[in-house]
């Protein structure tokens, strides 16, 4: 009879263990608005991946692609108020709550990945990151979108004149609405899952994306002519709610930033391996595909040298000396 006790004593322990095990078993929800295969969404597989393994499987991270959540501003409200845990998104995105972001979108400001590597993996990308603390987000470091291309529907463009009178949709930001207008086209703010419609109906004319965002979205399927410009960078910050880190163990917070960390690497490589075979990839689409002359794309950059100029003023001018400092630094 003690026997039987015993073990059935046992058997409720080990189920009461197994329920407590469970209970805190915790779900992370992580965010994108790029398409399943994107280098992006690529790199938040690889984070779920790792926390699985770090975490003893204590930490599950799903992975929502394709805008599945919401635009990249619902997101961000969602992130404040704790019912996102996680999300990827434009850093650029976040001048909206800290100006100083504003300086990721500045036109011709990175000259090539390793450059941008630098930046935001150093002392400048960090400390613009812990300021989004005060408003309700942690920054874990920095996947990469790449380098921005221009497509459109009305005529291929071989000198800056070209892009006058297309209607272009933007990023929701006012640097790039600027830049737009800048070049005597028409700028339209529109959320990206809502870009692909908008082009197949005509709405606007074109866009402007880096070519795995292109390829992933079937933009190709929509636009006819792409003109390479390389005229932006954009970092993606991966963030992570406060509302959520705070409720963490020292030890569960060590796990997300070194599966974050670690899973940048990878992203990165595959953005990169990704760029060619894409590129291939939207000529085989139908993509008409070409390259601005040197001469055209020295005329892009002066005409946006007024727009740097005046966000500058915006962003605030010590951020914007930090930066060019660091990119000085860098280049000798």
């Amino acid at each position: 009879m003690k026997r039987l006790f015993l073990k059935t004593l046992v058997a409720a322990v080990a189920l009461a263990a197994a329920g407590i095990a469970q209970a805190q078993t915790r779900t992370i929800k992580f965010a994108n608005q790029n398409a399943k295969g994107h280098p992006v969404v690529l790199g938040m597989e690889k984070f779920a991946e790792l926390v699985d393994q770090k975490s003893g499987g204590k930490l599950k991270v799903q992975v929502f692609p394709g805008g599945a959540l919401g635009s990249d501003q619902a997101n961000v409200s969602a992130l404040q108020g704790g019912t996102l845990e996680m999300a990827s998104m434009n850093s650029g995105i976040f001048a909206s709550l800290v100006k100083d972001f504003a300086i990721y979108d500045f036109p011709f400001l990175f000259g090539n990945p390793r450059e941008a590597d630098a930046i935001v993996d150093g002392a400048f990308g960090r400390n613009l990151h812990a300021k989004l603390e005060d408003k309700g987000l942690v920054g874990l470091g920095y996947y990469e979108l790449g380098f921005r291309h221009i497509t459109n529907s009305r005529r291929p463009i071989t000198k800056v004149e070209d892009i006058a009178g297309l209607k272009l949709r933007v990023i929701p930001n006012p640097i790039n609405v600027d830049w737009v207008t800048a070049l005597g086209a028409n700028p339209t703010p529109l959320p990206f899952p809502e870009l692909y419609a908008a082009l197949e109906q005509k709405a606007v004319d074109g866009q402007e994306n880096p070519v795995a965002t292109i390829k992933g979205a079937k933009l190709f399927e929509v636009q006819k002519f792409m003109t390479l410009t390389n005229h932006q960078y954009n970092p993606q910050s991966i963030v992570i709610s406060k509302k959520f880190w705070d409720t963490l163990s020292p030890a569960d917070r060590k796990v997300l930033q070194d599966a974050a960390t670690e899973s940048i690497g990878y992203q990165r490589t595959q953005s990169r391996a990704a760029l060619q075979s894409g590129l291939e990839d939207l000529k085989k689409g139908g993509l008409q595909v070409n390259e601005l002359p040197a001469a055209e794309v020295n005329k892009l950059r002066e005409k946006m040298k007024p727009v740097i100029a005046k966000h500058s003023a915006t962003v605030g001018e010590a951020t914007v000396q930090t930066m060019m400092a660091e990119l000085a630094r860098l280049r000798r």
